[in-house]
């Protein structure tokens, strides 16, 4: 699986959108410094994505999303591809039996197809759009990603993969 962590808010950043010819499209902003942080994992195999939405990006919410990791895939060795951040190498992560993690070079998330994921949640759930709280925007990432991990083709495709690697 590849990890990632994903920072959702209510300040906007306008995305191109379709409009009839000769007309403007008027979108919202705003510049409300508000954030939570969604955790998410893919496994490019199968299209499972795994996610929690969490108040902070640190070392606890980390050992709290591997442990949410390891308890929907009991039995399953895992191995979980993150990036350097520091949280990933706290000394005091808390890492499930059974799950290893392997790290990204530095400066590389390009080859984190997790990237590919939060970019379509975003494109999907967040574009053009003003949130009237943070409750809001956590409502807007819960649907989201729920749309997301109904799709494992499209999941798939995301992360990289169009094929099944192993055909039984």
């Amino acid at each position: 699986m590849f990890q990632d962590e994903a920072r959702v808010g209510r300040i906007s950043e306008p995305y191109a959108c379709w409009a009839p010819k000769g007309v403007r499209p008027k979108v919202g902003a705003q510049f409300v410094r508000e954030y939570t942080y969604v955790y998410g994992a893919v496994s490019p195999k199968d299209g499972l994505h795994d996610d929690l939405i969490l108040p902070k990006a640190n070392t606890e919410g980390m050992s709290t999303y591997l442990k949410l990791v390891h308890d929907r895939h009991p039995g399953e060795y895992i191995m979980m591809v993150v990036d350097g951040a520091g949280w990933h190498k706290g000394k005091d992560l808390v890492k499930p039996e059974g799950m290893e993690l392997v790290f990204l070079p530095p400066y590389c998330p390009d080859l984190n197809p997790e990237e590919q994921v939060w970019d379509e949640l975003r494109e999907k759930t967040f574009a053009n759009r003003v949130f009237e709280s943070l409750d809001a925007v956590v409502a807007s990432a819960e649907i989201g990603l729920k749309v997301l991990a109904n799709n494992p083709a499209a999941l798939m495709r995301l992360a990289g993969r169009t094929w099944i690697l192993d055909p039984l």
